[in-house]
């Protein structure tokens, strides 16, 4: 039965993924390329976070080896989001966002390795009828935005990665001390990567190229507003929902990213039927995942108080 708080976690959900649905908007507003996007986005985050005590207390309770082990996921995560823009400013926004919802997918392939999960064919099987979805997209964009496809699908392949790291590795440390060590890392390996990129893709610049005042508000909203606040909401959220109710919630996010585009950049102009048609049968897969799983819960329901009790990893 819905109850005040479970009807206010719902809303709480679906405005974090509102929020999160604007980064590909702001990645396309922002004048900066990819890598020093991504640099300065991390290092603000890290900022804020070097300046809640709670942090600097996990971190000292923390093991080197886990930290380290958190680090390297930090790494990952700043090749995701190096990609995730590098995928927008190749094609647009809304190729971005579709590109992401991948990332369910590809977690369905790679989790079973990394995580020491069982392998399930029905997950396998749900990758493959994407691929029909994935053709349509790359046949409904002007063949200048291919480039942004491939990138796109690298990013989330990446997020399939260390989502299933994170997802091995979350009961072992305070989140926001987590966020803080991975995000650190990252933009210390942008910052090693910059004089490399610069060389081979010239177009790119150094990480630490000074935003313009009007780069700066906007990735202030982007580190603050569509980083640090949705994810506490989310945790906030989660005292009042269950996992799979928050994770359909999230994979909503393509959708909101596209209506946001068409709304506020008018991308419908640059994309064809064809793509909104595939569109749609890749979220139709991403939206399948939870809910094939939440059916074998419902077959199994001794695994049903386990697998809620884990919550969303981000």
């Amino acid at each position: 039965m819905s109850t005040p708080e479970t009807r206010r976690a719902f809303a709480q959900i679906h405005v974090c993924v509102l929020l999160w649905g604007f980064t590909a908007i702001l990645g396309k507003l922002i004048s900066l390329r990819a890598l020093p996007l991504v640099w300065w986005r991390m290092l603000f985050v890290v900022i804020v976070l070097a300046c809640v005590p709670r942090v600097w207390r996990g971190l000292r309770a923390m093991p080197a080896r886990l930290v380290l082990a958190y680090a390297g996921i930090g790494v990952l995560v700043s090749l995701h989001w190096l990609t995730f823009y590098g995928s927008i400013k190749l094609s647009n926004a809304s190729v971005g966002a579709t590109c992401i919802a991948l990332g369910t997918v590809f977690t369905a392939m790679v989790e079973p390795w990394l995580a020491r999960t069982r392998f399930q064919p029905r997950d396998f099987l749900l990758g493959v009828a994407v691929l029909p979805g994935v053709a349509l997209v790359v046949g409904g964009i002007a063949p200048g935005m291919r480039a942004g496809i491939a990138v796109g699908t690298l990013s989330a392949l990446l997020v399939a990665l260390f989502g299933s790291l994170n997802k091995r590795l979350v009961e072992h440390g305070d989140a926001l001390t987590v966020t803080a060590i991975e995000l650190a890392a990252g933009t210390i390996a942008l910052t090693l990567l910059s004089p490399l990129m610069s060389v081979l893709a010239p177009g790119e610049g150094l990480a630490f190229v000074l935003p313009s005042l009007r780069d700066t508000g906007l990735l202030l909203v982007l580190s603050i507003g569509c980083t640090l606040i949705p994810y506490a909401l989310s945790l906030v959220a989660l005292r009042h929902m269950s996992a799979f109710a928050a994770q359909l919630a999230v994979n909503l996010e393509p959708v909101y990213a596209i209506v946001l585009a068409i709304l506020l950049l008018g991308e419908q102009r640059q994309l064809s039927l064809a793509f909104y048609g595939g569109v749609a049968i890749i979220l139709a897969a991403v939206l399948a995942y939870p809910l094939m799983h939440r059916l074998r819960r419902f077959k199994h329901p001794e695994m049903l108080a386990a697998s809620e009790a884990k919550g969303m990893v981000d």
